[in-house]
């Protein structure tokens, strides 16, 4: 919502601030019924900066932790909000603490106040903070929650580590192959048209991409910005998600990388959940919001009818096929024992070992790979250049 910026004459005199709300006629309607004359009432600008921008996933874990620490030695809420507003080095986010320190000392309940800022804190974070508020635990629910952000991070860096270096090495390989299509081949092309002898099959095909390359590379760019303008356009679409994350569920390797990390994310986020006191059908709806994957997210949510009816989780999730039939059977084992939430927190543990595997495995895979063809496009290219040379010089030494 924005923030709007009040001068207004009370029977104290004039006085000034900020209010958060959704139209100036909701404000101005507040003050007539409490009688106060507005004087002036305008939107704040924002702010401009040269640097630092929002908080990070690190930043949310670091002040997750060091509240946890504040409140378990018996530290007052609001005093932990005003230190910790105070020694954040993010200025936005030192705002952001402080914003929640103010609801705070208003009456607002913590979990209502983060709920303020969705962007920082999610239905997750504040929803557990909530159940521990009302169960008399937030310090024992912060320091699961700092927990389940480390946790959380360093699955999504394993993930980042495996996708960063393909992408890396084939943009290198990309930029090599168009630099030499470019500038390289053209200056062979001229020597051999002088030439005037027939060139060699590999030669010709070389030379030819090269011309094409430079005929059409001006087109090439801005198709490929229009191509990615529009693929994310397709991708914020409901539909377009459906589709693409279908499709990266059966990509081979990474296919079962995304399923193992989905796996792992369920299981830790609903067990955490659950272990903090959220009621099991409301935990299923965040969990799936959480997935990150629109096809499991709408196979969680499509389960929640079920439960609602009586049935387990596992036996829903069974027809799904979602997930491997040995996490299935776990969670029907926890369920039966009534011990699901340490049950799911041990399959998460076992998943994220899972995922460390397939990293290595996948980096392992691909990076002979991507070198090989890397030489080889470039080997071809190299050849495929020097072998009317070496034609040449053979004619001439047995002429």
């Amino acid at each position: 919502m924005p923030i709007f910026v009040y001068k207004i004459k009370t029977k104290a005199g004039e006085q000034s601030g900020e209010v958060e709300a959704e139209s100036k006629e909701a404000i101005e309607a507040i003050f007539r019924k409490q009688k106060i004359q507005v004087i002036q009432l305008k939107v704040k600008p924002k702010e401009f900066s040269l640097g630092g921008g929002g908080p990070t996933e690190k930043d949310v874990v670091v002040f997750t932790r060091q509240f946890a620490t504040m409140i378990e030695a018996g530290l007052p809420l609001v005093q932990c909000l005003s230190i910790l507003s105070s020694q954040t080095e993010n200025k936005k986010f030192a705002k952001t603490i402080a914003d929640i320190k103010n609801r705070v000392e208003k009456g607002d309940t913590f979990a209502d106040a983060l709920r303020k800022h969705p962007k920082i804190f999610d239905n997750l974070y504040s929803n557990m903070v909530e159940a521990g508020e009302i169960g008399g635990i937030l310090d024992t629910i912060l320091k699961r929650l700092a927990a389940y952000n480390e946790k959380a991070l360093a699955l999504k860096g394993k993930v980042k580590s495996a996708m960063v270096y393909p992408a890396a090495i084939v943009s290198i390989a990309v930029i090599v192959i168009v630099f030499l299509m470019i500038f390289v081949i053209p200056s062979f092309a001229t020597m051999f048209e002088g030439a005037g002898a027939a060139l060699p099959l590999p030669t010709q095909i070389v030379l030819n991409a090269s011309s094409y390359t430079k005929k059409y590379i001006v087109y090439v760019i801005p198709l490929a910005i229009a191509g990615s303008f529009l693929f994310k356009r397709f991708y914020a679409t409901e539909k377009g998600q459906v589709v693409v994350d279908g499709l990266m569920l059966k990509v081979p390797v990474f296919g079962s990388l995304i399923q193992k990390v989905a796996v792992a994310k369920f299981t830790r986020t609903m067990g955490t959940l659950l272990a903090s006191g959220v009621p099991i059908i409301q935990g299923l709806d965040i969990t799936a919001k959480t997935a990150g994957n629109k096809i499991i997210e709408g196979a969680v949510l499509s389960i929640i009818e079920e439960i609602k009816k009586g049935t387990t989780i596992a036996e829903p999730l069974e027809k799904k096929k979602i997930f491997p039939n040995m996490v299935v059977q776990m969670i029907g084992v926890g369920e039966a024992a009534g011990a699901l939430d340490s049950m799911l927190n041990k399959i998460a543990d076992f998943y994220d070992e899972e995922v460390d595997t397939a990293v290595e495995g996948l980096t392992a895979l691909l990076e002979p790979a991507l070198m090989a063809f890397l030489g080889v496009t470039v080997g071809f290219i190299v050849v495929a250049m020097y072998l009317p040379i070496f034609k040449l010089a053979s004619i001439a030494g047995g002429g």
